[in-house]
């Protein structure tokens, strides 16, 4: 049996920026472009970016938009809403640099649509 291979990326971030125009609530009415911009912006600046390390993407909807804002990392699947970017400076710095989940972050799992 041989060994899992080599992630290309070590985390992979995906925000949420969908923008809905009927009403309904969406990430992108809280803040998600900027936060997306941010989160990119600091994982650049900490020497987190590219290949073997963080990776930070923009999504569409993800379905979970009763917890607007989302964010999701991989590979080990952990679901996050923020209230500013402060809260994307703690998923930066513990969850990407250190490897740790922000449990008071965490979006509870049976929030979706």
């Amino acid at each position: 049996m041989s060994d899992a291979p080599t992630p290309y990326y070590r985390h992979h971030i995906f925000f949420c920026l969908n923008e809905r125009t009927n009403g309904e609530y969406c990430c992108a009415q809280h803040g998600a472009s900027e936060a997306f911009a941010h989160c990119k912006r600091r994982v650049k600046e900490a020497g987190l970016a590219g290949v073997g390390q963080v990776r930070v993407n923009k999504a569409g909807c993800m379905n979970r938009c009763a917890g607007a804002p989302v964010a999701v990392v991989y590979p080990e699947g952990v679901w996050y809403t923020y209230v500013d970017l402060a809260d994307i400076d703690e998923i930066v710095d513990v969850h990407l640099r250190q490897g740790r989940v922000v449990e008071r972050l965490l979006l509870a799992p049976e929030i979706g649509r």
